[in-house]
């Protein structure tokens, strides 16, 4: 699904990564942190997919949702497990998103 955002500018978090072999709680952490996404101020949606790679983007009203975000408690937890457990590379990007159409 394309997440609805406003008129820009907003920001985007650009999550790509490639899960290890042990991916044991993986799916049910993801579903909390989607929930726990959108409970967080200025959070604007989120898209995903999975083919091997992952790559999650998520849109932010500003740098400081973001920041709050990134050092929420559940969250922090789920970033040291991913980096312990479930993911054997990953990369975060952050943008500003300046323009945006669609069809």
């Amino acid at each position: 699904m394309i997440a609805n955002t406003p008129k820009p500018p907003y920001y985007a978090v650009i999550f790509t990564n490639t899960l290890s072999d042990d991916t044991t709680g993986y799916e049910e952490m993801a579903n909390r942190m989607v929930e726990l996404a959108e409970q967080q101020p200025g959070y604007l949606g989120m898209e995903s997919v999975r083919d091997g790679l992952g790559i999650t983007v998520s849109y932010w009203q500003s740098l400081d949702a973001i920041k709050a975000w990134k050092q929420n408690v559940e969250h922090l937890n789920a970033q040291q497990l991913g980096r312990d457990k479930w993911y054997s590379a990953f990369t975060t990007r952050i943008a500003k998103v300046e323009r945006d159409y669609s069809l």
